[in-house]
């Protein structure tokens, strides 16, 4: 496992690197934004995480996040020294997975650490699960982390997740792959591939962050459920949402909004509607349709 530390106070991406040692992780210092590309270009295949300063000397770490995030799902973790709510709001926006403000307890730091490589490994290795009840989906245990004795809501409802009308639907997002090893979905002009991890819009790669994904498989796998807050929260972070910030999550669905919802008149549909899948039900939380 190779982590890119991407910091230009020497002494500080020292003692990260310190912190997270471990005999299963090599790192990759770097001090200059032009240096982290060149790293990315020559060695980005093999990373597991970056970890990102914002302030660097020539540039801002959003231009590096820009450039990964166009190529890559790799987990980034912001660090800053800009103690203001818009700074993480605009980190996770651009795609960032987890956000720290310096000072920082190294404890935290491994805490969020551990968490972001921890989900990526999820997603990856049970990206081929597939749900095989009905209902609401009653997920296997897998990247949306869902336990197998927990039944879906169109049989008995999910802790935190409440029925709508007789019971949730789950019609109009069963896995294409008759393989049930593979976990493809394919979603009006959407086919979201969990075993691959690639995820197309209309014939395009849409990149989207490990929270995304693990978001994403949430909600697809409990389609016409209404999720709340305080179960989304403990499905994507479990213990580790003690140190997240509950704007976080607002931040991480709207941003899958934006790369899967139109947001605006679809000129190819003949009803004149919008294309919108998630919608927030207010006062009880969020359903994916």
């Amino acid at each position: 496992m190779t982590i890119q530390i991407v910091e230009d106070d020497k002494a500080l991406s020292d003692g990260i690197a310190i912190t997270l040692s471990d005999e299963n992780i090599s790192f990759k210092q770097e001090y200059r934004i032009k240096d982290a590309v060149s790293g990315f270009k020559n060695y980005g295949s093999t990373l597991s995480l970056i970890i990102l300063d914002i302030n660097l000397p020539d540039g801002t770490g959003y231009d590096y996040l820009r450039t990964v995030r166009s190529q890559s799902n790799l987990p980034v973790l912001i660090l800053t020294a800009n103690d203001m709510e818009l700074d993480e709001v605009k980190s996770l926006t651009m795609g960032a997975d987890d956000f720290l403000t310096k000072p920082f307890s190294l404890a935290v730091l491994r805490a969020r650490v551990n968490a972001l490589i921890r989900r990526s490994k999820v997603m990856q290795s049970d990206a081929g699960v597939s749900a095989s009840a009905t209902g609401c989906g009653a997920p296997s245990v897998g990247a949306a982390g869902f336990s197998s004795s927990e039944a879906g809501c169109g049989a008995s409802v999910l802790r935190g997740c409440t029925q709508r009308s007789a019971g949730c639907i789950a019609a109009g997002v069963a896995p294409l792959a008759e393989n049930g090893s593979s976990l493809i979905y394919n979603l009006d002009d959407m086919v979201f591939d969990f075993e691959k991890l690639s995820f197309k819009k209309k014939g395009e790669e849409i990149f989207l962050s490990v929270n995304e994904q693990r978001l994403l498989k949430l909600f697809l796998e409990n389609k016409g459920c209404i999720l709340t807050r305080e179960r989304l929260m403990e499905r994507l972070w479990g213990e580790d949402g003690t140190f997240v910030d509950e704007n976080t999550l607002s931040v991480t669905i709207n941003r899958l909004r934006s790369k899967i919802d139109d947001g605006k008149e679809d000129k190819d549909r003949t009803d004149n509607k919008r294309t919108k899948h998630i919608s927030t039900i207010y006062g009880q939380g969020y359903r994916f349709d």
